[in-house]
């Protein structure tokens, strides 16, 4: 007997030491693969800053701009047009150079401009086409200098000669409610309706379909176990897709835009709220249900007076929380054109506008804060 509880011992140390080192192995070899190398947060932190800041910071107010230019010609070649004539006082813009041929550099000087201002210089071609270069900003006595690149193309044609812009821009008057700010709040009250109308359309679904996934109802005999597990299937099969792959599948079917957006979201939601449905049918108390099947009632009539009396509440709460979700999910739908924030907020993020993404995603934070609040009420007062 002893014998056998030391070899029972051994053989359970043994499967232990095999599973700590099955682990050990599984994690050592997970940590190549995804290439784990902790020291960089901490070096190329500084990388991060500048968008943390602008994360940090949203664009959620602006003032009016006010725009200053100053336009001078600028032979190039030298010789193809009259030079400009710079005064000696007063605010002005004064090259190194009244003429120049092309690939040259000149510096471009400023003096007596507004202080503490960004500044554009700009060529303006025939055919009222802009080039942009050089950027910079007047210090405190209002004086910049800036190196500009003649380029080839800003070379005079048909006697047209090139002038150079110089533009001075800045924020002044009181405040007031920023264009980012109102495209967000748009495109946010457009996500909370798309994902309104998806979770209102996996409901009509949902609802009857989540009967056949459940057992006490359908698993009643053959026919009724074999709907059971085909349902059950379907559901998970339709679980198993994300929202990003219907996504797609819907945006090349329909087109960008917020239908699609809704369709894919919709879909996802009906295989989510099909389990929990048929879930919740699972846990009612069988009593009503054999007390009404005692007294008569038919499969049709014992779910309609003993079991929906018993699910209204939690389908009702369950709906009210998937609608938080789709809030949610409709960001990252709209990654890939599903309409909505999502779609805004990329547009943001791929034009390095970071403090406008900011704002985006700090109002996603704020709805998704206050519906999941509203729901978690409601469910509370449901359930």
């Amino acid at each position: 007997m002893e014998k056998q509880k030391e070899t029972q011992l051994v053989l359970r140390y043994g499967r232990n030491v095999i599973i700590a080192i099955v682990i050990m192995v599984a994690y050592a070899f997970s940590f190549n693969v995804t290439q784990i190398d902790l020291p960089r947060l901490v070096t190329d932190f500084p990388k991060a800053v500048p968008i943390i800041r602008d994360f940090m910071t949203p664009d959620l107010l602006a003032r009016a701009e006010q725009v200053e230019s100053y336009v001078i010609d600028y032979p190039v070649p030298c010789g193809s047009g009259q030079e400009a004539a710079i005064p000696t006082s007063g605010p002005r813009i004064v090259p190194s150079q009244l003429c120049s041929e092309p690939k040259a550099v000149i510096t471009v000087e400023g003096f007596d401009l507004k202080p503490n201002t960004d500044v554009q210089l700009r060529w303006l071609l025939p055919g009222d086409r802009r080039l942009r270069s050089a950027k910079s900003t007047t210090d405190a006595q209002g004086y910049f200098s800036a190196e500009v690149e003649i380029r080839p193309i800003v070379a005079a044609k048909d006697g047209n000669v090139t002038r150079l812009e110089t533009e001075l821009q800045w924020e002044s008057g009181s405040l007031f409610p920023s264009e980012t700010l109102k495209i967000t709040i748009a495109k946010i009250v457009e996500t909370i309706f798309m994902a309104l109308m998806a979770t209102t359309f996996a409901c009509f679904i949902a609802v009857p379909i989540s009967f056949f996934g459940a057992r006490n109802i359908m698993g009643r005999g053959p026919i009724g176990t074999v709907i059971y597990y085909i349902a059950r299937t379907i559901f998970n099969l339709m679980r198993s897709i994300e929202a990003l792959v219907m996504a797609v599948m819907f945006a090349i079917w329909l087109g960008f835009g917020q239908f699609a957006g809704v369709m894919a979201m919709t879909v996802v939601t009906i295989a989510s709220l099909s389990k929990l449905f048929s879930e919740a049918i699972e846990s009612i108390d069988e009593g009503p249900i054999e007390a009404a099947v005692a007294a008569g009632a038919n499969r049709l009539q014992a779910i309609a007076y003993a079991v929906l009396p018993q699910i209204i509440p939690p389908f009702i709460a369950f709906a009210i929380y998937h609608w938080d979700i789709n809030v949610r999910i409709s960001t990252i739908i709209g990654f890939v054109g599903g309409g909505g924030i999502g779609l805004q907020l990329q547009t943001w993020i791929n034009q390095l506008a970071y403090n406008k993404a900011g704002t985006a995603v700090w109002a996603i934070v704020i709805v998704v804060i206050i519906l999941d609040n509203v729901s978690s009420q409601i469910r509370k007062r449901l359930v």
